[in-house]
């Protein structure tokens, strides 16, 4: 059994590395980076130090390998963030040194393609945090959304339990990074119905696992840093799904696979993200946006059912792709509260 270390927290006027662990995408798209940096040392009064690849699209796995071993080495360096997420951070993995990241452990903060990195803290025992990437959440056009600062405030400089709070609000609409007409106001925003639980008669506590579920189709593909089911028995599995928005059917599939492994029954909770349902390539209108959700939800209780039934299943939470996003710790307590309809994280 893993035991898990929540690493210091930073302080104000600390300095918190900025890596980009996936894709260099700061050096095509400096608005929202920047943005994001400006609004690091401004509202969250860090200091942001960048590596040789943050900004270097086609860096080498072992380049950002290279710059991940310097950032948590660095005694100077109080936490790390992502820049942005990626599709290849698998390939990095193997380069990467447990021995030194578990010697220096530090709070690390990211989503989507870093659900590699994260998983791979985990395995350590570094309590680590899925959320809040610097182009995305911090770069955000207009303001930061109140919902989203306020939870990355709270796992970057508080200890304890800290409460997720459904939002009246989402949004899933972008506008083009290369535009500076973009960053004049906050993007649109709709009308958000809450969550939706499923098997809502009981509560449950315990270490968060997860991330984005194609990232981790892939790292079970490639059996990266995916332990024995029995590993993962009493967790809270966490999932979310990416802007390239799987059909219902491959949901159902990755999951049936998730279940075939024996990893399913072994969380007696899953929180379900809200579904991603607009992207440049699907440009969805409302109605559409909202069939896309519903035909994922049911692929998601389809899987359960057939593999495990007993799960407490929330839905539609506030983390992963959409706007609001709230922090989920991994490894960190989760509690999911069927009676009171409450979710309680520990950062």
């Amino acid at each position: 059994m893993i035991e898990f270390l929540y690493p210091p927290k930073p302080r104000p006027g600390d300095r918190i590395a900025v890596l980009s662990p996936s894709a260099g995408l700061p050096g095509i798209f400096p608005l929202p980076y920047e943005l994001g940096l400006r609004r690091l040392r401004e509202d969250f009064a860090l200091e942001p130090v960048e590596y040789p690849t943050t900004r270097k699209m086609g860096a080498t796995p072992e380049e950002r390998a290279a710059d991940i071993h310097a950032a948590f080495a660095d005694p100077d360096i109080k936490a790390v963030i992502a820049s942005i997420g990626g599709d290849d951070q698998i390939t990095v993995l193997p380069h990467l040194d447990g021995d030194l990241l578990r010697a220096n452990p530090k709070p690390f903060i990211g989503y989507s393609d870093n659900t590699n990195l994260l998983l791979f803290l985990r395995n350590l025992g570094i309590v680590c945090y899925h959320g809040a990437s610097v182009m995305v959440e911090l770069g955000r056009p207009g303001a930061m959304h109140p919902a989203t600062a306020d939870s990355l405030r709270a796992a970057l400089f508080t200890s304890g339990a800290y409460e997720l709070d459904r939002s009246g609000e989402y949004g899933d609409v972008n506008l083009p990074w290369e535009d500076p007409r973009t960053f004049e106001s906050e993007p649109p925003m709709e009308r958000s119905c809450g969550w939706t639980w499923h098997n809502d008669d009981r509560v449950v506590e315990g270490p968060g696992w997860g991330g984005n579920l194609e990232i981790l189709a892939w790292m079970m593909a490639a059996d990266r840093e995916v332990l024995p089911a029995e590993a993962y028995a009493g967790n809270v599995l966490f999932l979310e799904t990416s802007e390239e928005m799987p059909r219902a059917q491959e949901v159902y599939r990755m999951l049936r696979n998730m279940g075939e492994r024996g990893l399913l029954r072994q969380f007696p909770a899953l929180l379900m993200a809200r579904a991603k349902s607009w992207s440049f390539e699907n440009p969805f209108d409302a109605g559409r946006k909202e069939r896309y959700r519903e035909e994922q939800r049911a692929a998601v209780l389809r899987a359960l059912r057939e593999y495990a039934p007993d799960t407490t299943a929330v839905f539609d939470v506030d983390f992963g792709h959409t706007d609001p996003q709230l922090v989920v710790p991994v490894g960190g307590r989760i509690r999911v509260d069927g009676p009171a309809r409450r979710i309680t994280v520990t950062y």
